[in-house]
Formats: structure tokens, sequence, C-alpha cells
């Protein structure tokens, strides 16, 4: 295991809400790859908690689909399949959906301005290179939308969301191209916001989800060929 995470204490939170939720964002921000074996022993010293904790931890993220328990191996990351990656995001346009016609009739001028300022945040954070805060800066575009829809219980379910989205937005990121058609869907979706253009937004919205969609399955078919290819030789050797 070379993943590069730690513990996060919280005064507020028992140690088991602790480690779930370090683990959690691990593999949300694929800190913790799909198909990584989780050893509990490895995952205790590198956190500094008992097995137990960790314990806890396994069985809700295996509730929460993103850990597997295989018999014989133990627990292991969640493998993305174009199953869940379509249910994730079939919800997704929905709910952009009615976040962006709210956001098209009650964006403030000073809301405008913060999605300006998010867009081009986006378009500073590619030269960095990295991935996480690229996808934090994707993040933070989106969520001035949300904020501007001006209704907490979308907002809330957006959110909740959006933490099962990350992990695919990590994915999308990584390849080169795809970044700089970002930048143009992002100024392409302001314009459209700040000229109240609902339709516009919306389909802009479905695009912008359509490619997302299209360049994980392509890394998803890629990952599944490689694995594949890897059995085969494992198979070949034990001949």
């Amino acid at each position: 295991m070379t993943s590069d995470f730690s513990v996060n204490m919280n005064e507020y939170l028992p140690l088991r809400d602790v480690v779930f939720n370090t683990l959690r964002q691990a593999i949300l921000k694929g800190e913790l790859k799909p198909g990584e074996r989780l050893m509990e022993i490895a995952l205790a010293e590198r956190l500094g908690v008992s097995r137990t904790p960790i314990r806890e931890a396994m069985r809700k993220l295996e509730q929460e689909g993103l850990v597997v328990m295989i018999p014989r191996r133990g627990a292991q990351v969640a493998n993305i399949t174009e199953k869940d990656l379509n249910d994730v995001l079939e919800v997704r346009i929905a709910l952009e959906n009615v976040a962006i016609e709210k956001a098209c009739a009650r964006m403030t001028e000073e809301e405008m301005r913060r999605l300006w300022l998010a867009a081009k945040e986006f378009e500073h954070t590619i030269a960095e290179g990295n991935l996480v805060k690229l996808a934090e800066a994707d993040v933070a575009f989106h969520e001035v939308i949300y904020q501007a829809s001006d209704n907490k219980r979308l907002i809330q379910v957006l959110n909740n969301m959006r933490e099962q989205i990350y992990r695919y937005r990590v994915e999308y990121l990584k390849e080169g191209e795809t970044r700089d058609v970002l930048v143009k869907e992002h100024e392409e979706l302001t314009k459209a916001i700040r000229e109240r253009d609902v339709e516009r937004a919306k389909q802009l919205s479905f695009q912008h989800i359509e490619n997302q969609r299209m360049a994980i399955m392509r890394s998803i078919e890629a990952e599944d060929a490689e694995r594949e290819r890897a059995e085969k030789e494992k198979s070949r050797g034990h001949r």
C-alpha cells in the first residue's frame, strides 16, 4: 500500500467515524485505488489506531458500495463499473437540471462574479498538474451554481451526490485534453446562466456530464483490459 493519506482527528467525532471518514475520502479522491487490497493491520499502523475501528469502517464502506469483501482475500476498494457510473450520472443530470433552472432565475450579480472567478480558478489550477486540486476546483465551480439555486434541500442532496461523483471526477481529469474541454464548457455554461438561458444551460450541462461519462468509460475499459491481460499472464505462469 503506497497511497499517501493520514487520519485527521476531530475531537467532536468518535474514533470509528474519524477512521471511516478518512478511508472514505481516500477512496473518493483516488488515494486508495479501485481494486487495491485493504489490509487491516497495515491501515491500523498507518492511521495509528487499533484494528477495531478499521473493521467497523470497512463494514460501513461495504454498505456504501466503496469496498467489497472477497472470499479468502479480505477487503478491497470496489472497482468502478459501467452500471455504477451510469447510475450516479443519471441522478446528477436530473439534479443539476433543477439547480440550473433555479440558478438562472435567482443568481445575483455577486454570485455571477463568483461563478466567473471559479471558472478562472479551474483554468489556473490546470498548470499545477494536481488532479485532486483540479477536481476540487471543478467542484467549487458547480457549488456556486448549487448555492445560487437557494434551495436548501436540493443543495443537501447535491452535496451528498458530490462525494460519490468525486471518485469519477478524478478519473475523468486524468486525460490531458479533457481539461481544455472543461475550461470551454465552464465558460459557455457561465455565459448561458448569465444570459438566463435555461435551455442552453441545461444542454451544456448534459453535454458536460456526457463527455465525462464517455471519458471515464474509456478509462474503465482500459483498466478492465489491463486486468484481463494480467490475469492471463498469471494463468500462464501457473501452467
